[in-house]
């Protein structure tokens, strides 16, 4: 395990901004966790108050996470996980539930919002030593320091998971989305996997529109929601495991409530010939 939060190592540590809503935080502030600012709660109403569907989609996404994890680990074999944009850690978190399936996982993290860090920092300390990393690092700019600093816990001569859960609706056209994702996965050997959900433009598109417009208003971060279509060019030259490219709670559910759950999230999951 790295003792470093930090790969830039002189980097300055971040200034945590609590006047202007975080994704990260928002999330949290959705999933009825404590790590967030009144900034990011009025964000999270105004998005609810468009969308009321939010939470729950949320919460199918997030068992989404769960589900790909367990098949990645188990049916797949897959042991190294690549978390990109992961967020405030919350219930089933990648290494909580690849550690269940399997002991000899390993998981890298990354993050750039500083509440994320400070979490990253105390997973770190109390962690099983070595099986968990933290990369500070913003994927809109800094591709070649996560791979860079990614490979120095992961052996990238081996099967990887990268996972893109609920990020890419946050990295819009002019940050070259799909070379950020073609670029990643280049960069793992045959037999890596891609797992990957954003927030839908074709499904309840009226809501989800004026969510994102009053989120863009109040957030750091700007949404660019994506068609079915817009999503499955993520997964180009990969070989998608059915059943596709699907809302989250259709990708394999493991119960009838999951399976009833509502989203406006597309997910798909694909390996790397």
């Amino acid at each position: 395990m790295s003792d470093r939060a930090d790969p830039a190592g002189d980097r300055q540590p971040p200034v945590i901004d609590t006047s202007v809503a975080h994704s990260a935080r928002v999330h949290n502030y959705w999933l009825g966790g404590k790590d967030n600012y009144a900034a990011d709660r009025a964000a999270g109403d105004a998005v609810v108050a468009a969308y009321p569907g939010i939470v729950a989609s949320v919460r199918a996404n997030r068992a989404f996470l769960a589900r790909a994890v367990r098949y990645l680990a188990g049916d797949a074999g897959v042991r190294q996980f690549l978390d990109v944009g992961t967020g405030i850690p919350a219930a089933n978190n990648t290494h909580e539930v690849a550690r269940a399936v399997a002991p000899d996982y390993r998981v890298v993290y990354v993050d750039y919002d500083p509440v994320v860090l400070a979490h990253a920092r105390e997973l770190l300390a109390s962690g099983p030593q070595g099986a968990t990393d933290y990369i500070d690092a913003d994927v809109r700019t800094d591709v070649p320091v996560i791979l860079a600093e990614a490979a120095r816990a992961l052996d990238f001569s081996k099967p990887v998971a990268v996972m893109l859960i609920a990020l890419m609706h946050l990295i819009t056209d002019g940050h070259d989305p799909y070379g950020i994702v073609e670029s990643l996965m280049a960069s793992v050997s045959p037999g890596s996997y891609l797992a990957l959900s954003q927030v839908a433009s074709d499904v309840q598109t009226e809501q989800v529109a004026r969510a994102r417009d009053r989120f863009n208003r109040m957030s750091y971060e700007q949404q660019r929601h994506r068609s079915r279509d817009e999503v499955a060019r993520f997964f180009a030259g990969l070989d998608l495991v059915p059943p596709g490219v699907v809302l989250v709670q259709q990708w394999r559910p493991g119960s009838a409530a999951e399976a009833a759950a509502k989203s406006a999230m597309w997910c798909g999951v694909a390996r790397k010939p």
